[in-house]
């Protein structure tokens, strides 16, 4: 590769990086029915770079979507073994969610609000956010099974509801969650048997 051939790919690299971190920032902000101008604006680049790296908006949102995948994983799951016991390690999601919820400029989780926005399961950003939430209920499921909860598919998909209410609400700001999501995820460990046990 020539060096105009690397610059050339580093600027698209990096006009695409742009792209898809002004695409983040906005559509979580003010909805995914932002329009291209908008996008383009607020990334520093022009509509027809855009288009010669994605061939439309919801190309550009899915792909914005799933580079915010490893993010938030990061920021929401524990990390391995730590803490040790599964019912620490699900309540330890519940608490870095009532942590980020509490900030001003929270919105819900991006991926929720991706598909209750756009209302087609179908669509590619869709598919992308489904994709990622199922992480989660995975997580959830792994750490049930773990603790010996008699049905972890089941409390899997109640504490996916739990997670998804209680960031909903918080990000519309109709909650401040202060315990709340903790407190009811605890109900539901318990009620589920999923007791302080060791790994």
């Amino acid at each position: 590769m020539t060096t105009t051939q690397k610059s050339g790919a580093a600027e698209k690299s990096g006009t695409r990086d742009r792209l898809l971190d002004a695409a983040a920032g906005l559509f979580y902000r003010e909805g995914v029915g932002t329009g291209i101008d908008a996008l383009c604006k607020a990334a520093g680049v022009s509509k027809r770079s855009m288009y010669q790296l994605f061939a439309s908006k919801d190309e550009v949102l899915a792909a914005a979507l799933d580079r915010q995948g490893p993010p938030v994983e990061a920021r929401l799951l524990p990390p391995p073994g730590v803490p040790a016991t599964p019912r620490d390690r699900v309540l330890y999601v519940f608490e870095r969610l009532e942590e980020t919820a509490a900030s001003a400029d929270y919105r819900g989780c991006p991926f929720l609000a991706t598909q209750v926005e756009l209302k087609d399961p179908e669509h590619p950003a869709s598919v992308v956010a489904r994709r990622n939430k199922q992480v989660l209920t995975d997580f959830f499921r792994a750490e049930a099974a773990r603790g010996g909860a008699a049905d972890p598919a089941l409390l899997a998909r109640q504490l996916t509801l739990v997670f998804d209410g209680a960031s909903a609400r918080a990000g519309i700001k109709a909650e401040v969650l202060d315990g709340l999501a903790l407190s009811t995820a605890v109900a539901v460990l318990d009620a589920a048997g999923l007791t302080v046990r060791r790994p």
